[in-house]
């Protein structure tokens, strides 16, 4: 047991985390409070959600980039759309925010499977698409506080576990962490217990092998990108409750490389078939710890970019060197 966490992604990641976190917390003592770690779980559940769609679209041997236009459409629809008609319903946001996430997704996946495109390059383009779309037929104007129906305010608010402070105000556990969880567990079930769970690894283990195998490769992907779109639709709604202010041009330019970043640093090959969920969540965490508190270690936020980029070319990197090495192992095995 001892040997395999040795050779585990995780293992190594979790042990950086704890020494980056014990580095912070010795410049700011306030690090490792309840209500600071409370903090971070609500800013970065949005973000684990899209790390989730984005390894299983990886684990497939699929690079999907346009779930960042996928969420603010789904969200930015959602929110005109309860203004328009004037209702004040949250689950009529999500399902429109979900219903626009899988049907941009379900386009990702009928040119991915029908012209047999790479998928970086259709999402790229579709990613533009999606975002000019709906900055020419739905508007570019923001909808501010005042505009917000009440019940993505009331969402954005809204604890399962609340506490009190000396000073007698509370703070507490967004009911954020609940969407994290169910997405959670229901990607763990489905790649670990169903036969699509099967098919999305065997496709990114070798597409040809998986196709004589007897997989229905299209319907797999149909439901992978339709999968992430949905995933993408669920965190719009969750942005826009958090920050209260919808602006088209969000989350376009922020959460790309952030989310790439922590699916490969937690051990995703990026070439597909091998990665697991417990290294996209321990690789969320990275990335959050990180843009956090560079500023505490006496660093400038621009730096934040820099290794954001660093963890990408190192994770890639690691990921590759274990496979080749992997390699070498089971052709010495088999002489």
């Amino acid at each position: 047991m001892f040997k395999t966490l040795l050779r585990r992604n995780e293992t190594y990641l979790f042990f950086i985390i704890v020494v980056f976190g014990f580095a912070v917390t010795m410049v700011n003592p306030t690090f490792l409070t309840v209500e600071n770690m409370f903090d971070l779980i609500k800013s970065s559940s949005g973000m684990a959600i899209l790390a989730i769609g984005f390894f299983v679209g990886l684990l497939s041997g699929g690079i999907d980039i346009s779930f960042p236009a996928i969420a603010i459409s789904g969200q930015y629809i959602a929110v005109n759309s309860l203004i328009a008609l004037g209702v004040d319903n949250l689950l009529l946001a999500f399902v429109i925010s979900c219903a626009i996430g899988i049907a941009f997704g379900a386009v990702n996946a009928f040119l991915i499977s029908t012209f047999k495109l790479p998928t970086l390059i259709v999402t790229l383009g579709t990613m533009n698409i999606f975002h000019g779309a709906l900055l020419e037929f739905v508007g570019t104007k923001a909808v501010n506080t005042g505009q917000l129906p009440d019940c993505f305010k009331t969402f954005g608010k809204l604890n399962i576990l609340s506490l009190t402070r000396a000073d007698g105000t509370q703070y507490g556990l967004s009911v954020f962490v609940l969407f994290v969880i169910g997405s959670v567990l229901l990607t763990w079930f489905i790649l670990r217990f169903t036969l699509l769970g099967k098919g999305i690894y065997a496709i990114g283990g070798s597409y040809e092998a998986a196709k004589r195998s007897g997989f229905n490769i299209r319907k797999i992907q149909f439901f992978i990108y339709s999968y992430i779109g949905f995933l993408a639709g669920i965190m719009g709604v969750m942005h826009l409750s958090l920050i209260r202010y919808g602006n088209p041009n969000y989350i376009m330019d922020t959460e790309l490389l952030k989310v790439i970043a922590a699916v490969v640093i937690g051990g995703s090959r990026i070439t597909g078939g091998s990665g697991t969920i417990v290294g996209t969540l321990l690789g969320v965490v990275m990335m959050v710890i990180l843009e956090k508190n560079l500023v505490l270690l006496g660093l400038s936020s621009y730096w934040h970019q820099f290794f954001t980029g660093l963890i990408i070319v190192a994770g890639v990197s690691i990921t590759h060197f274990q496979a080749k090495m992997q390699r070498k192992r089971s052709l010495s095995f088999a002489e």
